[in-house]
């Protein structure tokens, strides 16, 4: 195998460049050709309209659309040739069967030479390209629509290629990835999460290309890129089952806009279009019908911060586990059984009996309890025609209709949820919100109540179901979402990372509700310094979490004396900041107050408030919550008022593990008077 040098690599991507230059002008002919045909085609319709049939018109119809979709093809292509220009490839193998080697660079999109009829660049998500993520140099296989095909890698390369310009070529014999993943990872962040084509890792390219699992459960650590992972894993599905599911077809239920818009550029980065995504939030409203309001899981968690009660705890946490949703499915049964006033029908002269009536709502026990009356009307009419012999009169059939409906206690879905509390014994724990406002924690029980007493439209357009952060979610809303969506989904999360303990999930509990489910763990943790790692995991220990030995400056705790001096540090901090070479810093307080209150004494260019409305992500200063900064990472975190007084609850711990791990380089936390003793009981420096 001959030696390729550096300069001869230079030298190869000058020539690709040049074929993708040729390819981009051919496409741009194409796309002008189609849109000149298309033009003259509507016109010689618009022209010759009066003198055609309906046929005719018919045909004149389907070639334009014909003509529309190839075009838009044609302007599809053309894009990502335009995007491979500036960086064509990141990764070489050299792959040899039966003693013929074989380079294969690996893109972000395929390339074929029109002439020579092959590939010059394989997509990432190719059979032949999951090499480059499973294997180092010697034996190498991977699989076709045909078999197993067997080889061996006889050289690795990676590249940084931007703006059309090689930056460095890596050689190794032994994991290629480390020396790139520790210069990217050593970066600044973005507005915007990024693709990791480059540096995906062998137990992250498994995930991502499971093709069989109905759901797939990713525990990841923080920083471990499970997000990013499963938004590669929706492109690869996107690729590989092309035919069958289109980026329309897949949602995600993120947990806020902010976060939606930070991951918004992941999956069109990768050649997909942007995928639909949703809140748990919007989707109560729509299956709610917009009927009742309630509290948000944003407003839930504030309450928890600002005023926690114990009352208001004890409800959210009966309302989380799954014996809640145990009784909710006996109280249901129940309802089966003791949903009727007791009485027979009188139909003119005939008696129908209550056993008989009884008898037939059961029968139709597929049917939601409160949809089955049409079916029960329709039997017992047909009951009193045989007694009478004859056809029902009008006046008849409106009195069997209105004395059905009569029978049932009530036929409001929420008199019934509410009537399950009395039924348990329980009144106490449920609790409407002045203004008739539901708690959040009622939410998806009430919902669950209405898909099984009255049903709801299933989401059956979607192919695949995304969710995000399923650690905040309860054992009835997994139970809500499987019943809505029948598709296939990925889920996925960090237990480690609840931002309400009291209605948190346990990867456990997830597999209870889908037991058909394939459970991956992501250990290790790319996003943060060794040093900010080791700080949080002692704050909040996460025994599997395994830090990336990226070493940085340590954390510092820094202490005031008044709360103006602690703000005079702040700004001081972001002075620095906005001289240094990030882009990105965080102020991540621990209620909303805290963060607005920072904003107006620090307020100027270029810093930005979130809050639960906000719903785009930028560069600079942010100001927020730990909550809302869930999935978000900045190049610098700074925490403010983290004294003994602000910092002491289960839930404030929580946030503060969740603000420690948004960090990847440098992380300040600020305190007046006593720091918190979640601080104190780490010990050493801080």
């Amino acid at each position: 195998m001959r030696n390729i040098t550096e300069q001869e690599e230079r030298e190869y991507l000058e020539e690709i460049k040049e074929k993708l230059l040729f390819a981009i002008s051919r496409s741009d002919d194409r796309v002008k050709q189609f849109s000149e045909e298309l033009r003259q085609n509507k016109e010689y319709i618009h022209e010759h309209r009066s003198g055609m049939d309906e046929a005719d018109m018919v045909a004149a119809g389907q070639s334009i659309n014909r003509m529309a979709f190839t075009g838009e093809s044609a302007v599809a292509r053309k894009k990502k040739l335009m995007k491979l220009s500036t960086s064509p490839y990141f990764g070489r193998i050299d792959f040899a069967t039966n003693n013929e080697s074989t380079p294969v660079y690996i893109g972000i999109h395929t390339f074929t030479d029109e002439t020579q009829k092959a590939n010059l660049i394989y997509d990432w998500r190719a059979p032949i390209s999951s090499m480059f993520y499973d294997f180092e140099l010697g034996e190498a296989w991977y699989e076709t629509p045909s078999g197993k095909i067997n080889g061996t890698i006889e050289r690795k390369r990676q590249y940084k290629i931007r703006e059309g310009n090689m930056e460095f070529m890596i050689e190794n014999d032994v994991h290629i990835h480390d020396d790139l993943l520790q210069k990217e990872l050593s970066k600044s962040s973005d507005d915007k999460m990024k693709n990791i084509v480059a540096t995906i890792q062998r137990d992250q390219n498994a995930v991502i290309r499971n093709e069989t699992a109905p759901v797939m459960i990713i525990q990841g650590v923080a920083g471990s890129g499970k997000t990013s992972i499963a938004l590669h894993r929706i492109a690869f599905l996107l690729y590989r089952f092309r035919d069958e599911i289109a980026a329309k077809d897949v949602l995600i239920i993120s947990p806020n806009k902010v976060f939606a818009d930070y991951i918004s550029n992941v999956l069109p980065e990768l050649g997909e279009e942007q995928i639909p995504e949703v809140g748990m939030e919007e989707l109560a409203t729509e299956v709610l019908e917009d009927k009742f309001k309630f509290q948000t899981f944003f407003e839930q968690v504030s309450l928890l911060l600002e005023k926690p009660d114990e009352k208001f705890i004890e409800r959210i946490q009966f309302k989380s586990t799954f014996e809640f949703l145990s009784k909710l499915n006996q109280y249901i049964i129940h309802l089966e059984n003791n949903f009727f006033t007791f009485s027979e029908l009188r139909v003119g002269k005939v008696v129908v009996p209550f056993p008989f009536i009884l008898e037939r709502f059961k029968a139709y026990h597929r049917i939601p309890l409160l949809k089955r009356t049409p079916e029960v009307v329709k039997d017992i009419a047909q009951h009193v025609r045989n007694e009478v012999q004859r056809k029902l009169s009008g006046n008849e059939k409106n009195q069997i209709w209105q004395a059905v409906p009569r029978m049932f206690k009530t036929n409001n879905v929420l008199d019934l949820y509410r009537d399950f509390y009395t039924w348990m014994g329980k009144p106490e724990l449920f609790k409407m919100m002045p203004g008739e406002i539901l708690e959040y924690a009622d939410v998806f029980p009430l919902i669950y109540c209405k898909i099984r007493l009255e049903g709801a439209q299933t989401y059956d357009h979607v192919k695949h179901l995304l969710v995000d952060e399923m650690q905040d979610y309860t054992p009835v809303q997994y139970s809500v979402l499987s019943r809505l969506f029948k598709c296939k989904k990925t889920i996925l999360g960090d237990v480690n990372q609840t931002v309400n303990p009291y209605s948190a999930s346990s990867s456990e509990s997830i597999e209870r509700v889908f037991p058909q489910g394939d459970i991956v763990k992501l250990f290790r943790s790319y996003r943060s310094t060794f040093e900010i790692s080791r700080f949080a995991q002692k704050i909040s220990n996460n025994p599997d979490l395994i830090p990336l030995e990226r070493h940085g400056q340590e954390p510092l705790v820094k202490g005031f004396s008044s709360n103006a001096e602690e703000i005079e540090e702040i700004k001081q901090l972001i002075n620095d900041f906005r001289n240094s070479k990030h882009p990105s810093m965080g102020i991540i307080c621990k209620t909303q107050q805290q963060a607005e209150f920072v904003y107006t004494q620090v307020k100027t260019s270029n810093v930005y408030l979130l809050t639960a409305d906000s719903t785009s992500f930028k560069e600079g200063v942010i100001i927020t919550t730990a909550h809302l900064a869930k999935g978000l990472e900045f190049d610098e975190v700074i925490i403010p008022f983290l004294s003994i007084r602000n910092y002491q609850t289960d839930v404030d711990k929580r946030m503060l593990y969740i603000a420690c791990t948004r960090a990847m380089h440098h992380l300040i936390l600020t305190h007046t008077g006593e720091k918190s003793s979640f601080i104190t009981s780490i010990g050493g420096n801080y």
